[in-house]
């Protein structure tokens, strides 16, 4: 699926956590300068953090979009649901959470703006109508949805044309070399609407770098997530394909993963972030897979 999203969407949920203020404004720096035009945050990022009270991420970004003064070069995505203080998608809530990430983020627009995740105690119409007055308004040009179940996905996608509300044109769901529920009933509704997947986990917690291995140790908050991928064998093995096919390409196993991603119809582009200025330029390496290699690299850990 084409897409001007650039190589790679850059994963805001380290900004105000592993990565502070400085750290993130030289990542966002070296993201753009090497070719990245996309950022990917939410509302609620990082409050998770001690001190934080979500909204982090957002303030970070919107700093730096105002001191780079670059706002028209970039595509910035947020997200409404999960902030403990905003919960939720009534239309109350998405209209005055627009309005909070809006001045956070320092800009009038959003390029893209999902629901976090699905609300079953807001009929369909509701929320979606809500969101639709925001493109309306000017304040969102495109609507995603991330983690929705492809039921209702679908429902939603028959609400908007019923309605002639602006539909879910994006999706965003956790999808990877090792993390594949979504292929078997998601992926298929994604091509039958015409929705653009931009997966998020898209290095699977960083064990998709190849940095984790048998008897590796790494300093790092998402070390216990990523090192029990190694519980699976089908996962050492597919370390060594990575391995062998980065090999080939002269390239990085980061770069290896992401392009398997990037080669499955339905992606726009994969997300994935940065914690330190040195992992930018992985994440920027684009590799062109061989159908083989892709075909490949998918039999190891077919669902």
């Amino acid at each position: 699926m084409t897409s001007d999203l650039g190589p790679v969407v850059l994963g805001g949920n380290v900004f105000g956590w592993t990565a502070d203020k400085e750290a993130s404004f030289a990542i966002l720096d070296a993201f753009v300068a090497g070719g990245g035009r996309s950022i990917d945050t939410a509302d609620v990022y990082s409050e998770w953090v001690p001190g934080n009270s979500g909204g982090d991420s957002e303030v970070i970004i919107g700093e730096w979009l105002a001191s780079r003064g670059n706002r028209d070069q970039v595509h910035i995505a947020t997200k409404v649901f999960s902030k403990s203080s905003r919960p939720g998608l009534s239309p109350a809530n998405i209209a005055a959470a627009v309005d909070e990430s809006l001045q956070r983020l320092q800009t009038d627009h959003l390029d893209l703006y999902y629901a976090h995740r699905d609300d079953q105690d807001v009929p369909q119409e509701d929320y979606l109508a809500a969101f639709d007055a925001l493109v309306k308004a000017g304040k969102v040009r495109a609507l995603g949805a991330s983690n929705f179940t492809a039921d209702r996905l679908r429902s939603a996608a028959t609400v908007a044309a019923e309605a002639g509300l602006t539909p879910f044109t994006y999706a965003q769901d956790q999808w990877n070399l090792v993390e594949r529920g979504i292929e078997s009933t998601l992926v298929p509704t994604l091509a039958d609407l015409g929705v653009t997947e931009l997966p998020y986990y898209g290095l699977a917690s960083g064990f998709l770098t190849g940095k984790y291995r048998a008897g590796a140790s790494v300093d790092s908050p998402r070390a216990g997530g990523a090192s029990k991928y190694l519980e699976v064998p089908a996962n050492v093995e597919l370390l060594s394909v990575l391995d062998e096919i980065a090999a080939a390409h002269e390239a990085s196993v980061t770069a290896v993963s992401l392009a398997w991603l990037r080669a499955q119809s339905v992606v726009g582009a994969p997300i994935a972030s940065a914690s330190r200025v040195e992992q930018v330029a992985g994440l920027l390496e684009v590799v062109a897979l061989t159908d083989d290699e892709v075909a490949r690299l998918s039999a190891i850990t077919a669902v």
